[in-house]
């Protein structure tokens, strides 16, 4: 964060300042105490199982030479400035120093919204962006009321760019990060089946992935996947000048000439002028090719040139930790760890690039856990993905939990499997007749959401064998 006095951040917040200060922040902003360090600001953010305010001594004794609180703590050595709620100062904050930050320097921001794709999306472009100036995206999933903010506020005057994630919580929580945030290019990846089971229906999903281009003021530029009706149809929606990417004959950026194999994902990039680029990507599956357009539809809005867009989404080796990532083992079993977050849309796309990697060329197993959040829509989404399975010629799965049971049973019902669909109530189970069954040349893909746990059944199959 830029260099702020005490003062000027009680004013930033509305906040209670409890004494009168002359010291100015110099460090980062945290709500951990772990990871505060000399001259950082500490936000004592009461949590579900903890209290930030009983460790302002421990940020005190790490470096914090400020603290904001919901409440004045006797005893304390640095200013303290009382807010109503630190988790909504925390999001003030963020606005004033980027409005400060903005009125000196010529800093472009990217809001990313979407069901699906949005870390993949970040990364692309952090990729690309970065070697046209000093870049700031967020670590791992940081798009909430407390991440958005955080990652915020990494910005220095130094930076070109800040890229941001506005994940969904309800109705509008993306209105709230894009009010912080205010993109100059608001990016709309896709509306799926994600949250589904909180927001109660796709067209609620719709509507607050919309909140995202109904924010943009007229100078801005929306970039909207054109192959999902939902949001195409937010195009009537902004004031913002649109432009889409997809396989449509209507994109500005479209793909393609799609490919995969175990090796990566090709497809053929058309630019607005007309041009083509062949695009060798690393990061496996053809729905990673949406997320590419729409990091070469932003950087070449950026006027990043076209060869720097291609060389940086070629030379990422994956999208990130626990995402579609791919081991090859040393007996010749390939492993696609894909189990950090899942949905219908997600788990579909997964089984697809399996099956279209696999066809002809290795055994394919679907190693699958639950997918989580679809609530009402549970039973029947787990069940078709059984049945997908079964479409997709897989020619064995390993369903893992109870959670996911609905999965296996969708598989037998589908009536042309005989004993290929295992159901295992614990990992470990599931993890030792893996063992006994892998042999050379079969590619498998661990596919769960995240608090099903299996990312470390993935990771267990990669190390055992070196």
């Amino acid at each position: 964060m830029i260099q702020v006095s005490v003062k000027k951040i009680a004013e930033f917040v509305s906040g209670e300042l409890d004494a009168e200060s002359q010291i100015e922040v110099t460090g980062t902003v945290e709500t951990d105490s772990r990871l505060c360090g000399p001259g950082s600001l500490f936000v004592a953010k009461p949590g579900e199982f903890t209290d930030g305010h009983e460790f302002i001594s421990s940020a005190v004794d790490r470096g914090a030479v400020a603290v904001i609180v919901e409440r004045f703590v006797s005893g304390v050595s640095i200013p303290q400035i009382k807010v109503q709620d630190s988790v909504a100062a925390l999001g003030l904050l963020a606005m004033n120093v980027l409005s400060v930050i903005r009125a000196k320097t010529d800093l472009k921001v990217i809001g990313i919204t979407g069901s699906n794709g949005k870390t993949t999306t970040k990364n692309m472009l952090k990729a690309i962006l970065s070697r046209a100036g000093e870049t700031i995206a967020p670590i791992e999933s940081y798009n909430n009321e407390v991440g958005a903010p955080y990652s915020i506020l990494q910005v220095t005057e130094k930076t070109k760019y800040l890229v941001v994630e506005l994940g969904a919580g309800g109705f509008g929580t993306i209105k709230y990060l894009a009010n912080i945030a205010k993109p100059d290019i608001g990016v709309v990846l896709k509306v799926g089946l994600a949250h589904v089971g909180e927001f109660g229906s796709i067209e609620n999903t719709a509507k607050i992935k919309s909140e995202l281009v109904e924010s943009l003021a007229p100078e801005s530029i929306a970039i909207l996947n054109y192959d999902d009706g939902y949001v195409r149809e937010m195009a009537e929606k902004t004031k913002a000048k649109t432009l889409w990417f997809g396989t449509a004959a209507e994109a500005n950026f479209r793909a393609d000439g799609q490919s995969v194999s175990v090796s990566g994902t090709h497809f053929d990039l058309s630019w607005p002028d007309g041009e083509k680029s062949s695009v060798n990507l690393q990061i496996l599956g053809e729905h990673h090719v949406f997320n590419a357009l729409a990091a070469a539809a932003v950087s070449h809005t950026l006027g990043v040139p076209k060869s720097e867009i291609v060389v940086a989404l070629e030379q990422m080796p994956l999208a990130e930790r626990w995402r579609m990532e791919t081991f090859h083992r040393g007996d010749g079993v390939v492993v696609i760890n894909d189990a950090y977050n899942a949905s219908p849309d997600s788990m579909k796309a997964a089984l697809q690039t399996l099956a279209q990697i696999g066809r002809g060329k290795h055994r394919t197993i679907a190693v699958l856990g639950e997918m989580a959040e679809l609530g009402e829509f549970s039973r029947q989404e787990h069940d078709a993905i059984g049945r997908v399975a079964v479409r997709l010629n897989i020619d064995q799965l390993v369903v893992v939990g109870d959670g996911a049971k609905l999965i296996h049973m969708g598989a037998e019902q589908e009536g042309s499997w005989g004993g290929e669909s295992k159901f295992f109530t614990e990992i470990d189970q599931a993890l030792a007749y893996l063992r006994g069954m892998l042999r050379a040349g079969d590619l498998v893909l661990v596919k769960s959401s995240n608090s099903a746990n299996l990312r470390k059944l993935g990771d267990d199959l990669v190390e055992e064998v070196s």
